[in-house]
């Protein structure tokens, strides 16, 4: 048997074995810190690649001028991979169940293509798709794969332009869409699904139905998962509109988002959770220095730099502290005297992040923090200075609460987190400590109802606060 699967894995490797394309470039914010798009050709002879790359590029520029790619374009590469086919456009086979063919007096018609994009896709007429139906997809998805693994395996998001006029588009791992007006909106909505984890908020269907960013059973004002939104632009608990299987019991926050139609924005809750999916795949700490160094006194003053991603417009916080004490605040250079240290081992550490409008991060679940911290050791009379960066997911819920909060850490160090539960007067409620990747609980039954603030510390260093409310 294992010499039967090697013959069948050889062949299956030989069928879908890739070969290496050219990759240009369309937009370069940085290096591989940032989330790389990659678009494939579908339907471009080799004589049409230059026109890829015009439509590539025009799909590039629209979609970093919608909100909120437009505010994290920095965030974002994006590259083309020239892949011809032997002819052009797209299979037309003229199958569709759900409208009556031939349908806008198309002809039936066939294409040499490299993915076999088609039309009327599992018997809709424009779902374009790699192959007719996903039994057929499957090789051409292994072939896609290897294709990136061979030309750019350091991808994030892959997507497929088809040289085509006539309106078609599809979602899944590879999103396809054509190159007409609506193009760039299909693969936005797509994207939405393979990169951002949002849902349709048209019914998707008892399959695909699911609590997610943008849907949800809950109908609790202070439950429901966008509660951060609720009465503002026009953020609401809608409830799904269709007579098939559950449809009724699902709920979105929305009824003109991008999500449900692509004629729409993105709304409130679908940009905060694009820009929550940003912040846990791109640090905003692109450089510091120094990393690590050894001086002597004649080096003062020591001046340490951040290089950061900026959102456009920039709403990067910035804190600084020595020793945790505040040292400067929304800089990214700062200069420490020798009269600034205390004789022994001295702690420098910036705090970063994001205030944008786009995140309301009162009664939100997560919110993201990013730290650099400087040991400056001058024990001896030499400055010996190490560096280490974290970033820190934390988690507060449910809130509003009645009785359990839930706090939890995800840290790229292992470092012991402690939260202060305090009262508007200032007083400590309570004191707890969170380990990494761990649920903490908290009973705060006993407490009165109100407002209360959680303050977050690392290593005696605050990073960050936020509102508790206690029902």
């Amino acid at each position: 048997m294992k010499y039967i699967f090697l013959i069948v894995f050889l062949i299956s490797f030989q069928h879908v074995s890739a070969q290496i394309f050219d990759i240009e470039p369309i937009k370069i914010s940085g290096d591989d810190k940032r989330i790389n798009l990659v678009i494939l050709s579908e339907g471009y002879q080799e004589s049409e690649l230059d026109k890829f790359i015009t439509d590539a590029t025009n799909f590039t520029n629209k979609v970093f001028n919608e909100s909120p790619f437009k505010e994290y374009a920095n965030y974002f590469n994006v590259y083309a991979i020239k892949v011809p086919s032997d002819e052009s456009g797209a299979d037309h086979p003229g199958t569709a169940t759900n409208v009556t063919e031939p349908y806008n007096n198309l002809a039936t018609t066939y294409a040499d293509t490299y993915f076999n994009a088609t039309y009327d896709s599992f018997g809709t007429h424009w779902l374009l798709y790699y192959e007719i139906d996903g039994n057929s997809a499957n090789n051409t998805k292994a072939k896609i794969n290897t294709l990136l693994a061979t030309n750019f395996p350091s991808y994030d998001q892959a997507l497929i332009l088809v040289n085509s006029s006539e309106y078609g588009g599809s979602g899944g791992d590879f999103p396809m869409a054509y190159t007409g007006y609506w193009g760039t909106n299909v693969i936005m909505h797509e994207i939405g699904h393979s990169l951002f984890n949002l849902k349709d908020e048209y019914y998707p269907g008892d399959i695909l139905a699911a609590e997610a960013i943008n849907m949800t059973k809950e109908t609790d004002p202070n439950l429901v998962r966008w509660k951060n939104w609720l009465n503002y632009n026009n953020v609401g608990i809608y409830q799904y509109t269709c007579s098939t299987g559950s449809c009724n019991e699902w709920y979105k926050p929305h009824q003109n988002c991008i999500m449900e139609s692509i004629d729409k924005p993105f709304c409130s809750v679908c940009k905060e959770g694009i820009i929550e999916k940003i912040h846990e795949l791109v640090s905003p700490i692109d450089t510091f220095t120094p990393t690590s160094n050894t001086l002597d006194n004649s080096s003062f003053p020591i001046n340490f730099h951040l290089e950061l991603i900026e959102p456009n417009p920039n709403t990067l916080k910035r804190n600084w502290t020595l020793n945790t004490l505040d040292f400067a605040t929304d800089v990214d250079d700062v200069s420490v005297l020798e009269t600034d240290l205390n004789s022994g081992v001295n702690t420098l550490t910036v705090v970063i992040n994001d205030e944008t409008s786009l995140i309301r991060v009162d009664n939100h679940d997560t919110f993201h923090v990013y730290t650099v911290t400087w040991t400056i050791d001058n024990t001896l009379g030499f400055e010996d200075i190490t560096s280490k960066i974290n970033n820190y997911n934390i988690s507060m819920f449910p809130n509003p609460s009645n009785n359990i909060v839930n706090f939890k850490l995800e840290s790229t160090s292992d470092a012991i987190m402690k939260v202060d539960i305090i009262s508007l007067d200032g007083k400590i409620i309570k004191t707890i400590s969170i380990s990494n990747y761990q649920t903490h609980q908290v009973d705060v039954s006993n407490l009165s109802q109100g407002i209360y603030l959680t303050n977050f510390y690392t290593n005696n260093t605050f990073i960050a606060s936020k509102k508790l409310v206690k029902k």
